[in-house]
Order: structure tokens, then C-alpha cells, then sequence
């Protein structure tokens, strides 16, 4: 398994870098990097955020 920052803000940076500059999905990133989407997902929710397919990142979750 890759190394993931265990801060959920850390990880929110983390993750959308490399979705934005290396993967073309998150599904492409947790593969490729035998990263845990399940938890990856849960841990970012937990701070409001969930992932949008369009726009290839995490986003602020809508109320």
C-alpha cells in the first residue's frame, strides 16, 4: 500500500494533487497506488468532502 497522511486534511490535499496532475479517476489512483477507496472515501467525508467524478476531485460535501 502507498503512503497516505493519516490527517484527513493532509489526505484531501494528497489525493486531489494526484488526481489532479497524475489520474484520470479515483478508481485509476487507488489502483495504480494500492490505495483503500473505502477508507480514503470515509476519512474525507468525515471533514465534508465527497468525490465528483466530473470535476476528478474531492469537493466540499452540499448541505
Amino acid at each position: 500500500m502507498s503512503f497516505l497522511p493519516c490527517d484527513p486534511v493532509m489526505l484531501l490535499s494528497y489525493v486531489n494533487t494526484a488526481l489532479r496532475d497524475r489520474y484520470p479517476s479515483l478508481d485509476t489512483f487507488c489502483e495504480e497506488e494500492d490505495a483503500p477507496r473505502e477508507k480514503i472515501l470515509a476519512a474525507l467525508r468525515g471533514i465534508g468532502y465527497v468525490y465528483d467524478e466530473r470535476k476528478n476531485a474531492f469537493v466540499p460535501q452540499d448541505t
